[in-house]
């Protein structure tokens, strides 16, 4: 069996009990940094043969997960931190498997993004996890364009390095709207700080950021500048019955029917 095991983001005591004993029941586990994992391992006295899988092995070390398991070994699949396939290697081994018919599993654990959506206090009925943006200023651009009118609010892995001009990217695109860089999270120094996108991010860039954007406002129907009673008029002009008319208005100003009753009686 193949399991793809989420680790801690910072505090080594973010992990389950249940992924603690997967690593101890693993004949191989594969990592994104052997030196990054080893520390994950030593800390709770594991030791398990460690192989590489990143993004520059990452399909000849999908090979070797699904021969393995093939053989009936028990293989963990782990990044730096956080869940493996988000934003991290690990996605090619899950077409690799499934190709092959190779069964896997998901260990869940802690999870940058949606502590970062949290932490920054934004509205989280919905939201689109976007990741990292491309390196160069029009895919970027362009990529952004894409979320531009979502109402979703919108999460971003960002690098200490490109943070500032991530922002800049977003500002163009999108507009101004209320945001919130999210770093260290899980440990001593974590912090939210809120801004605005016309004013870029404040202070010293360290460590890795979660940018976490607000969506777009949802677009004002004019016809909910008529009154009531016009507004119903103006379906009833256009041939719906009072009662279809009276539907379709309360629609519009996301109201109950019986709330706009009353303006219809007379029509």
């Amino acid at each position: 069996m193949v399991s793809f095991v989420a680790t801690p983001i910072g505090n080594l005591g973010d992990i389950t009990f249940r992924a603690v004993e997967t690593l101890k029941n693993a004949d191989e586990i594969y990592c994104e940094d052997t030196r990054h994992t080893v520390k994950l391992l030593n800390a709770y006295q594991i030791k398990k043969p460690l192989y590489s899988c990143h993004k520059f092995n990452e399909r000849q070390a999908a090979e070797k997960i699904a021969a393995a398991a093939r053989e009936g070994k028990n293989v963990a699949v782990v990044s730096d931190a956080g869940l493996p396939v988000v934003s991290d290697p690990g996605n090619v081994v899950c077409e690799v498997l499934k190709e092959r018919g190779v069964p896997y599993t998901v260990i869940p654990g802690a999870n940058a993004a949606l502590c970062a959506l949290i932490l920054s206090g934004l509205p989280a009925e919905r939201f689109l996890f976007i990741g990292f943006l491309p390196e160069k200023a029009g895919e970027k651009r362009a990529l952004i364009e894409r979320y531009k009118d979502t109402d979703a609010t919108l999460l971003f892995h960002v690098a200490p390095q490109d943070i500032d001009g991530d922002i800049r990217a977003l500002y163009e695109t999108l507009g101004e709207r209320r945001a919130a860089a999210v770093r260290e999270i899980t440990k001593i120094h974590e912090e939210s700080v809120p801004f605005l996108l016309s004013q870029g991010l404040p202070g010293e860039k360290r460590g890795e950021y979660v940018l976490v954007v607000e969506g777009a406002a949802k677009a004002e129907n004019p016809l909910c500048a008529l009154s009531e009673r016009e507004h119903i008029l103006h379906y009833m002009r256009l041939g719906y019955d009072k009662k279809e008319a009276l539907k379709k208005a309360a629609k519009d100003r996301g109201v109950s029917k019986s709330a706009l009753y009353s303006f219809s009686v007379d029509l």
